[in-house]
């Protein structure tokens, strides 16, 4: 039997951010699959399960830090692989960091990770992302406990792995990500990568030497003094997903907190910080 789906094509400014959080909104909602495009995302959702109302309390669409638009197209008999394989290129990250698909073929890069992002972000190709892959390769995180928050497709929690850090716990508010990252884990052989599925809560009576997150700036700013709880003395947090004008109120907040800058990475328009304890 043929099913139809109905895509839904957003532009989303800014994109990154607003992506994530539209994405986590629609999830709720019958949407099935989601492919992340240049301008934003593409939801899909069987014109079965459609309805008039069915966006009408997508906060987000209404939100003015946002500007969303969308366009609707009705498709037959959709191959979510053959969409994957058209929207995920591999990359390389400073000549050792290789990220795939499952597709790709294999390299001999030093570190080579396997990702299938499905509805998950964090893939390597968007900036917040690729500089905390360059952070994490410039590191030596041998046996460090180590946090990625906000984990996405676990993909930093993998590398990090991969350059000895353990035991590692990766954390995803969605429930989504939450599976993706436990998939991908396990795709990559990871051993010591345990994933858990919620929010800064999980992260009472707890204790790291890396906490990486890669969010955005006002959970950062709401969650911060929970992560400078829980990492020990000369820890280091690794942090993105955030614009250049956001820094002086990333910065107020981490010095408040007790850490002291190290260094700074920028690509485009996003940042990427790193302080110790």
């Amino acid at each position: 039997m043929s099913i139809t789906y109905l895509g839904y094509h957003f532009t989303v400014v800014p994109k990154e951010i607003g992506s994530e959080i539209l994405v986590a909104e629609l999830g709720e909602k019958p949407f099935e699959s989601f492919i992340e495009t240049e301008s934003g995302v593409t939801a899909y959702i069987q014109k079965q399960f459609w309805t008039e109302n069915v966006l009408d309390d997508i906060q987000i669409l209404d939100s003015p830090e946002f500007l969303i638009s969308y366009h609707i197209e009705e498709i037959e008999q959709v191959n979510w692989n053959e969409e994957w394989e058209k929207n995920f290129e591999a990359i390389e990250v400073d000549g050792k960091c290789h990220v795939r698909a499952p597709f790709h073929p294999k390299t001999n890069a030093e570190y080579e990770i396997v990702i299938e992002p499905k509805m998950s972000f964090g893939t390597g190709h968007h900036e917040t992302t690729h500089m905390m892959i360059q952070h994490l390769l410039e590191l030596d995180v041998t046996g460090m406990k180590t946090l990625d928050m906000g984990c996405g497709t676990a993909i930093l929690a993998i590398l990090a792995e991969m350059k000895g850090a353990q035991p590692i716990d990766a954390i995803d508010i969605d429930n989504w990500c939450y599976l993706n990252s436990i998939e991908n884990a396990e795709r990559n052989n990871c051993k010591h990568i345990s994933v858990y599925e919620g929010d800064a809560a999980l992260l009472k009576g707890k204790k790291y030497d890396v906490i990486i997150a890669n969010i955005n700036r006002n959970i950062l700013l709401n969650d911060m003094q929970k992560y400078t709880d829980c990492l020990h003395k000369e820890g280091i947090l690794l942090l993105s997903g955030f614009y250049e004008e956001d820094i002086p109120a990333i910065d107020a907040s981490c010095t408040e907190n007790g850490l002291t800058f190290d260094k700074k990475l920028q690509k485009n328009q996003w940042v990427s910080l790193k302080y110790t304890n």
